[in-house]
């Protein structure tokens, strides 16, 4: 084929080019020639394609995501939000944090082994880039009805793939999520977080500044995997040198040994000061680092395409501008340096390659063997793409399925079939052990892991002389969301924030990853927009800031969008990691407290989907200074030794977050249901605001004076003893079946 260069491109104005196959609209490819000022080169293409896809560009989400830093309330731990590659916040004693949260959902269907590895290798590569020794994974995920044949699909290569590349990081993952709906089936969630820790004069950011700085790329080879990931676009549409389509794989394949090296290797380059901006290769590959490092920069850049080492010789300069090969970073570096730092990359057996400079220009100019195929404004590429303002309306059908309260299904009228409920639920695949899953996951490597699987929150001490450390949950209920895109969101994040005061830590920032069906769709757009605007409504109350994430849109299959997934993470802090509090009862004759008020809130419930496959009504109601109080109260006895169990109470409501306390701890609870409560909406209302905890008997007077001196309801609802779970007057219930029953589950479906 003709080497498209830009001398060309200004002489062929009426050359078509297949910016349709690319997913580019009309309008778009127009706006590229004026900003251009002529048609664009096959690379040029190529870049913006990507560049401007709805994963890189958020084109139809920017306009709601802007309330994120419209309503972000003021926080002194904030180092670094929204627009870097993750945010940073201020942990105390030095230390800094940065996490992030980001989806890796179509990949995952395709390939769920390969998809899901390197949805943690990406995440991970972003935590560096920082400046940051990563610390820790976790993955939220969402599947397809459990028994489906699908499911056993893609939810042993998901699995597979997260254990496999993290454990071969050597990262501990602590926690995560694992949902099963319907509306997953065709769109499968695997969300990845991840954690690092590093002192505040270590941060890093993307940014190519001084002129006659070099470009280094470092890292594994690029090849052809994950051309166009980023966008909907196929390889194919570029012809190789025998004018046939070239076919390359869609998705990404994972090296967790070079990413390991790739890890030490740029710590020690930051370590020696060799490095003035940096950037991971990630979704749209050299196309997204050369035109942000150049665009957050102060000039331009210049860059020779036939250097960049390849693993496909064949590779046309528009594929390697897209692939999305894994492993790979991309550093500005001063000219004197430029030796010690191929030195280290050397050391450590990771490829580098000088690609590039920094010019005094304001152009990114990409040449191919001497020929110039890319010349243009970066800032177009990176961070001026479309904004568009979708339409949006609440759906026809919202107004009915609020009104089809579940809270009119048929109760049980005896104590033996509540009895049986209770059995039925605990032991529901999205209400069972997750052990058969988190088995597989290293949640003890590097020797720091306070609380891990399945605590409230993952905890990660930070100081070994301190011992300093962060807490971290993520959540997210997409039947609440349905229900109520606004609540939803703001349940999702109260209940990340309350997992996180449950272990004694203090919340301090959000990162979120907003998983939503198609943008084009109005409803699904009214989805967004309610749910966006409640997370940003709920972390300014709280003041929490968000320090970044992602949004993942297009998760529909045909008409069938998922339902609306807004998942937060939360990150808090606690001074002194041996007073956490973990969620296993540990001792006879402590005292079972329930904080907070229960009403008969059965929307979206656990107990409308396993016992009447139900979904109506609304969600339980927010009331976010009541999660505030609750977090001070849960925060305050953990630190002053008032309590040895708290775990709060979400899905599946007091009778799941009991059996799952006395389960872990192997000693039973013995319940009477509280005056003005039956006994039904006590064990499986899913009111919010909630938590128990276990008190010993010594602290029950300071814990309650405590709670009444604030103002939070806490009423006696119990003892931690014996071997089974009773509730007076109803029903009792050996701990022996309820662990078989809810450990059997997921290996009956998967094993």
């Amino acid at each position: 084929m003709t080497l498209d260069t830009v001398k060309h491109a200004a002489d062929t104005p009426d050359t078509e080019l297949p910016w349709a196959e690319l997913g580019l609209k009309h309008d778009e490819y127009e706006r590229i020639r004026a900003i251009l000022g002529r048609r664009p080169t096959g690379a040029e293409l190529a870049m913006y394609s990507v560049m401007w896809s709805e994963h890189c560009s958020y084109k139809s989400s920017k306009v709601h995501l802007k309330q994120f830093g419209e309503k972000a309330p003021h926080s002194d731990a904030l180092l670094v939000g929204i627009g870097e590659q993750a945010g940073v916040v201020d942990v105390g004693q030095g230390y800094a944090v940065t996490f992030k949260v980001e989806s890796h959902n179509h990949p995952s269907y395709v390939e769920p082994y390969q998809g899901a590895a390197t949805g943690i290798g990406g995440i991970v590569r972003d935590i560096i880039a920082m400046g940051a020794r990563p610390v820790a994974v976790m993955d939220p995920l969402r599947f397809g009805a459990a028994d489906h044949p699908d499911t056993k699909r893609v939810l042993p290569g998901v699995v597979s793939g997260i254990g496999g590349y993290g454990n071969c990081l050597g990262l501990p993952n602590i926690g995560g999520e694992i949902v099963f709906d319907d509306c997953y089936q065709g769109n499968p969630l695997v969300n990845a977080l991840c954690v690092g820790v590093m002192r505040h004069e270590d941060i890093h950011l993307a940014k190519a500044s001084g002129a006659g700085n070099k470009v280094i790329l470092y890292g594994a080879r690029t090849g052809g995997d994950g051309i166009g990931g980023a966008s909907i676009l196929a390889s194919e549409t570029f012809e190789d040198a025998d004018g046939k389509p070239a076919k390359r794989p869609a998705v990404q394949v994972g090296d967790p040994f070079q990413e390991k090296l790739l890890i030490e290797s740029t710590l020690e380059l930051f370590a020696q000061d060799l490095v003035v901006g940096i950037q991971d290769l990630g979704a749209a590959g050299l196309s997204c680092a050369t035109s942000e490092l150049a665009s957050n920069g102060s000039g331009g850049m210049r860059v020779e395409l036939d250097t960049v080492p390849l693993r496909d010789s064949s590779l046309s300069p528009e594929e390697i501008l897209m692939s999305e090969s894994q492993e790979r970073m991309c550093a500005v570096v001063e000219p004197e340096k430029v030796e010690r730092f191929l030195a280290v990359c050397e050391k450590w057996d990771v490829i580098a390659t000088v690609i590039g400079e920094v010019t005094d220009g304001d152009r990114l100019e990409i040449f191919w063997h001497g020929e110039q195929i890319v010349d243009v404004p970066p800032r177009t590429v990176a961070h001026e793409g479309p904004l568009l303002n979708r339409p949006y309306a609440r759906p026809e059908w919202q107004d009915a399925l609020q009104a089809d309260d579940a809270g009119a299904l048929p109760r049980p009228e005896t104590s033996e079939e509540l009895r049986e409920q209770v059995v039925r639920l605990v032991s529901s695949p999205n209400q069972a052990s997750k052990s058969w899953v988190t088995d597989q996951y290293d949640k003890y490597v590097l020797g720091n892991t306070v609380l891990a699987q399945p605590e409230d929150g993952g905890m990660i001490r930070i100081d070994e002389e301190t011992n300093l450390g962060v807490a971290i949950a993520t959540d997210g209920n997409g039947r609440y969301a349905k229900l109520d895109p606004y609540a939803g969101a703001q349940l999702a994040f109260a209940e990340s924030y309350r997992n996180v005061a449950a272990t004694g830590a203090k919340p301090l920032a959000v990162t979120d990853c907003l998983n939503f069906g198609s943008p084009e769709d109005p409803a699904v757009m009214w989805q967004f927009a309610e749910a966006t605007r409640g997370l940003a409504d709920a972390c300014q109350t709280l003041g929490t800031p968000v320090t970044g994430g992602n949004v993942s849109l297009y998760n529909q299959t045909g008409e069938q969008a998922i339902h609306p997934t807004p998942v937060v993470g939360v990150l808090g802090v606690i001074d002194d990691v041996t007073r956490r509090t973990p969620h296993a009862f540990k001792e006879a004759g402590q005292l079972i407290y329930l904080l907070g008020d229960t009403r008969a809130e059965f929307g979206g419930s656990a107990w409308s989907q396993v016992i009447h496959n139900h979904l109506g009504g609304l969600p339980p109601k927010v009331d976010l200074e009541r999660e505030r109080l609750l977090a001070e109260v849960l925060i305050n006895a953990s630190r002053d030794g008032m309590i040895d169990a708290a775990h709060d109470l979400s899905d599946g409501g007091l009778v799941q977050a009991v059996t799952e306390s006395a389960v872990a701890g192997g000693v039973g609870a013995r319940l009477v249901v509280p005056d003005g409560l039956d006994a039904f909406t006590f064990l499986f209302s899913e009111s919010a605001g909630r938590a128990i905890v276990a008190v010993p008997r010594s602290e029950e007077t300071r814990f309650t004076d405590m709670c009444a001196a604030r103002g939070l309801p806490a009423a006696r609802v119990g003892v931690v003893d014996g071997e089974s779970i009773e509730v007076q007057g109803e029903f009792g219930i050996p701990l022996a079946e309820l662990r078989e029953a809810r450990e059997a589950t997921l290996p009956a479906l998967f094993g």
